[in-house]
């Protein structure tokens, strides 16, 4: 069935070398805006919780931008927590 990877079977890597991998894939992508990058990440329950700029408006309130960039946040998390686990 589905093959669930344990934490043992994830690679471990530094902060830095995770948002180098995550702003390639998010330059890389289709729904890329100009300036979207992840800035941080964190580690919670297993799953790596990225963070960034998030094009809100003057006021704060989300722009369109906003949903695409929250979007790909969630893209990476969902596809690099099964990869990665962050050194600690």
């Amino acid at each position: 069935m589905f093959d669930k990877k344990t934490a043992s079977d994830k690679k471990t890597v530094s902060e830095f070398d995770l948002l180098l991998i995550a702003n390639q894939i998010i330059q890389s992508h289709d729904d890329y805006i100009e300036g979207m990058r992840a800035d941080s990440v964190e580690e919670k329950e297993g799953v790596l919780v990225f963070k960034g700029h998030y094009f809100l408006d003057e006021k704060g309130l989300p722009t369109a931008n906003t949903t695409a960039v929250f979007n790909m946040f969630k893209y990476l998390a969902h596809h690099l927590s099964k990869e990665f686990t962050l050194e600690k």
